[in-house]
């Protein structure tokens, strides 16, 4: 009997869209399903990342960037307001539309590329069969030789600090804040709480962020991670380390959170909570027993380094598989495995993944950091660019941060590159480039970069991996 189609993906999210459209793109015959809906009941393509993540939490943070730009820099360069003002229901109803438009513009490209779309809730049950609720009250039953999972990960919640509408809310419910809290905690100091905290402590709310660890962005490049610190203090956030929830209680409207910090037991009265404490994989009643696809203890479906499934024919990318939770990790997986089911051979760089921080300056990083190379003995050199050197910056009015370049200290093979600056997260493109094609350190201080830029700043720091910096004084001789 034959299958229905060649490959069923589940999730529209990045990863599937992308690996839906490749395999039809490939010649295919490719079927998606999808369960979320938006708030008026209508299907809403994109996943998380389109709806209640990346493109929500970016245009927020962009609109509360320009409003503190105009508030409290314009006036350096001689631009002149009076009784400026953040109309925060016009905001919101912005970042509405940009997601309206988005996501009507992956269902667009999914019909565009003829893969057909089914609107509910779907289960892997084995032998190429899934299973659909739809959405419409009908069931579905459905073959394929292939089928790709990509449900993505929800937020993850605390025992401590359940949620509670329109006090205690965790990432999406922070995207829908309708004025300006006066005093928010975050639970949570990594990438999620950072920006969320940014936008709300912009827009002029006073922002505490409890962080059980004992440093900030652990993950990321130390020497960044302390100048991070130091910017976000000066915005006025303010960030405890090592400061563990141990409960919460609502009192008249507002939230009291209780937490230890050392030896101290603690506690603050906030007027809203978001719970930033990161994401599981959404793995859960998606898979019969007899599917034959195992999952760890955490939920994450077990894969190979092509993302294949103990169980034939079954793959699955992005947030419910090993690796970090990125939406661009995600899509370059969903279009190695439609690919691969179409016969070619591409594979996932995963040593090579950009992780970006969309604060002010922006973070991002790509490769090794000191800390890494540290522990596995590793023989390194560094160059380390000043962002207040240089001319382009200096022109914007926004010199903070730093550009880092690691270097193999015996074959000047690029390692890593490290970066908190304004638009890092377009700068370190530039270097996973470089990476990608084995570049050295001497290669970036041989290419020919614009001026005035601030991608100067990568070639400079490039430079200063051999002492050669003309910007700034060098280390070595």
């Amino acid at each position: 009997m034959a299958n229905d189609f060649d490959v069923i993906v589940i999730g529209a999210g990045p990863a599937g869209y992308h690996s839906a459209i490749r395999s039809s793109q490939l010649g295919l015959n490719t079927a998606i399903v999808e369960k979320w809906l938006d708030s008026s009941g209508a299907a809403a393509y994109g996943g998380t990342c389109l709806n209640v993540g990346c493109i929500p939490s970016k245009t927020l943070l962009e609109a509360s960037h320009k409003f503190v730009e105009a508030r409290d820099e314009f006036g350096h360069i001689g631009i002149k307001l009076s009784k400026l003002s953040a109309d925060i229901p016009a905001m919101m109803k912005r970042k509405d539309r940009v997601v309206s438009d988005l996501t009507a513009g992956v269902s667009s490209l999914l019909k565009t590329n003829k893969v057909e779309q089914y609107e509910g809730i779907a289960k892997v049950l084995g032998n190429g069969e899934v299973s659909i609720a739809m959405h419409n009250q009908e069931k579905a039953k459905l073959t394929a030789e292939n089928i790709i999972i990509a449900t993505g990960s929800v937020p993850i919640d605390i025992k401590p600090c359940p949620l509670t509408e329109n006090l205690i809310v965790d990432s999406t419910g922070a995207l829908e804040f309708d004025s300006v809290p006066k005093k928010i905690g975050v639970i949570g100091s990594g990438i999620i709480g950072l920006e969320l905290g940014s936008v709300w402590s912009r827009l002029g709310s006073e922002v505490v962020l409890l962080e059980a660890l004992e440093e900030l962005l652990p993950v990321c490049d130390s020497q960044v991670s302390k100048e991070a610190a130091k910017e976000f203090k000066k915005q006025g956030m303010d960030i405890r380390l090592g400061a563990r929830v141990t409960g919460s209680h609502i009192k008249r409207g507002k939230v009291e959170i209780s937490y230890s910090r050392g030896d101290e037991d603690q506690r603050e009265i906030f007027d809203k909570v978001i719970v930033a404490v990161g994401r599981r994989p959404y793995t859960n009643d998606l898979i019969s027993p007899e599917a034959g696809v195992s999952l760890d203890e955490r939920g994450f479906i077990a894969v190979n380094e092509y993302c294949m499934t103990d169980a034939p024919g079954v793959y699955a990318v992005g947030d419910v598989v090993r690796g970090p939770m990125l939406a661009h990790k995600g899509m370059e997986e969903g279009i190695m495995v439609a690919e691969r089911i179409a016969g070619k051979l591409p594979q996932v760089d995963y040593d090579l993944v950009p992780s970006v921080v969309y604060t002010h300056p922006e973070i991002a990083w790509v490769g090794k950091n000191e800390e890494d190379l540290k522990a596995a003995g590793e023989n390194y050199s560094v160059g380390v660019f000043p962002m207040r050197a240089s001319g382009r910056a200096m022109a914007n009015n926004d010199t903070s941060g730093i550009i880092k370049v690691i270097a193999d200290k015996v074959t000047d093979r690029l390692l890593g590159v490290h970066i908190i600056a304004p638009h890092a997260s377009e700068m370190i493109a530039e270097a996973v480039i470089a990476m990608e094609f084995k570049a050295s350190a001497e290669d970036l201080a041989l290419t020919m970069f614009a001026h005035p830029t601030l991608s100067e700043g990568l070639h400079e720091a490039a430079l200063a991996v051999s002492g050669h910096a003309i910007h700034v004084a060098n280390r070595k001789k």
